[in-house]
């Protein structure tokens, strides 16, 4: 269940011109027909032009950040709304509910109403809704409902979100009854991209401009978008940010690397923290991809993947023992 600490998963509709089309698209679903997937359906039969949907990844702290200050910014794509996935449990453990691990049974406070803790809770999801809403998006909220969920309990996370600014907010119940249990969700970025493209000029803008340093840009997102007090730099840190900038590279975007159980740097600190620091370990020039990777904290980021897979050494001989495993 360490799903649930991945608060909020966020994608983004993005609304281009594309090419209208006559054919029809399918999917195979559970159900014992074959049903449309709803949002070609929506392409096809109401609009001029279709949607691109991207999962942007994580919340509205570091996979929309990344998405809209880097991928917009040197694609030139403008999105139309972004839609901020959440769910009753997630907000329980923001809110103080135990801690969950893998291979654990679920604590009977996600599995029963507790208002306490969902109230408690949904600072976090208001936060990441006031980071969007920075960006000049419209913000559609989707309450992935689960068996266990109560009205009461729905009612207060869409009552929430509609608080805070969201331009939609309600459950979705897809999981439990299909295609048709996301209609109104998918009506709802209809609605949204609707809006977008009825304003004179788009109102999305970037957190940062490509002019600022790139320490910076980095402070900027920190006390922007984590609310952190300030960032703390070391020597050797310092030293590599002024490298970059003296060759060339200062006016590339940053790219955010830390925990995604948190705004801070520390997995620990849930909810909406305040009153930290947050360090930059190191930082690392990506000239290809057009940015400086930053390092906040203890985060470890994922190996590249080799041009040869390692499966092709492993093997196994006639009597059974494997070489080439690590």
């Amino acid at each position: 269940f360490f799903f649930f600490f991945w608060v909020l998963s966020l994608s983004l509709s993005v609304y281009t011109q594309g090419i209208t089309t006559n054919r029809r698209v399918h999917l195979q679903t559970l159900h014992t027909a074959t049903v449309r997937l709803l949002l070609i359906e929506l392409l096809l039969n109401w609009l001029e032009y279709g949607f691109v949907v991207t999962e942007a990844g994580f919340g509205a702290d570091i996979g929309a950040e990344k998405f809209f200050d880097i991928k917009c910014r040197e694609s030139g794509l403008v999105p139309q709304a972004a839609v901020l996935v959440t769910t009753v449990r997630a907000l329980k453990a923001h809110g103080g509910g135990p801690s969950l691990s893998p291979g654990t049974p679920l604590p009977v406070e996600y599995r029963s109403e507790r208002l306490d803790l969902l109230e408690a809770g949904c600072c976090n999801m208001n936060q990441h809704i006031a980071n969007l809403v920075r960006f000049g998006v419209r913000v559609v909220v989707c309450c992935n409902r689960f068996a266990t969920d109560t009205d009461a309990e729905v009612d207060l996370v869409v009552r929430h979100a509609q608080q805070a600014g969201a331009f939609w907010a309600g459950a979705s119940e897809h999981f439990s009854d299909g295609g048709s249990g996301a209609v109104q969700l998918a009506s709802a970025v209809v609605d949204a991209c609707d809006a977008a493209r009825a304003d004179e000029k788009p109102s999305f803008r970037f957190l940062y401009e490509s002019e600022l340093s790139l320490e910076d840009k980095i402070r900027r997102v920190a006390v922007d978008i984590y609310h952190a007090d300030d960032i703390v730099l070391s020597d050797a840190t310092k030293a590599n940010l002024a490298l970059y900038e003296s060759l060339g590279y200062g006016k590339l975007s940053v790219c955010m690397a830390k925990t995604h159980l948190s705004f801070s740097h520390d997995a620990k600190l849930v909810g909406v923290p305040s009153g930290f620091t947050v360090p930059v370990r190191d930082v690392r020039l990506s000239a290809g991809a057009n940015f400086i990777v930053v390092y906040l904290g203890t985060i470890s980021t994922m190996p590249g993947l080799p041009t040869r897979p390692q499966f092709f050494e492993i093997d196994i001989d006639a009597d059974g023992n494997i070489a080439g495993l690590s």
